[in-house]
């Protein structure tokens, strides 16, 4: 499976970060779809025609926080791979098939996170 293959849901209440995700992601030659806050993601995650292949999302969002976000996902998508985004130097556990990514990121970092977390064929 190529990068250009991949779906990613970027979750991210500030637009101007979320637009510079999605840019980078969209540079890295993958497919983004994006939501402003958790419901828009959960309403994302519950069309069964949507692809995505992993989420990204901010652990503090306005309307529920990123691993609130994360649990409704995965009971709608078990398997689907969630990087969370935090400006806060988090040493939590991670569940199995969730990652941390530390804010500010480059975009270095970012594509191998992310392409270290796709299914690969």
């Amino acid at each position: 499976m190529s990068a250009s293959n991949s779906t990613i849901l970027v979750v991210e209440d500030d637009a101007i970060v979320r637009m510079l995700i999605v840019d980078v992601l969209e540079e890295l030659e993958f497919t983004v779809v994006e939501a402003a806050d958790a419901e828009s993601a959960l309403e994302m995650v519950k069309k069964e025609d949507q692809v995505i292949d992993l989420m990204m999302t901010d652990v503090g969002l306005p309307d529920m926080d990123g691993k609130q976000l994360a649990t409704k996902v995965r009971e709608l998508r078990p398997a689907l791979p969630i990087l969370f985004a935090s400006g806060y130097a988090e040493s939590v556990e991670m569940p199995e098939g969730m990652q941390m990514i530390a804010k500010p990121f480059s975009i270095d970092q970012l594509r191998d996170k992310v392409k270290s977390m796709l299914p690969t064929a």
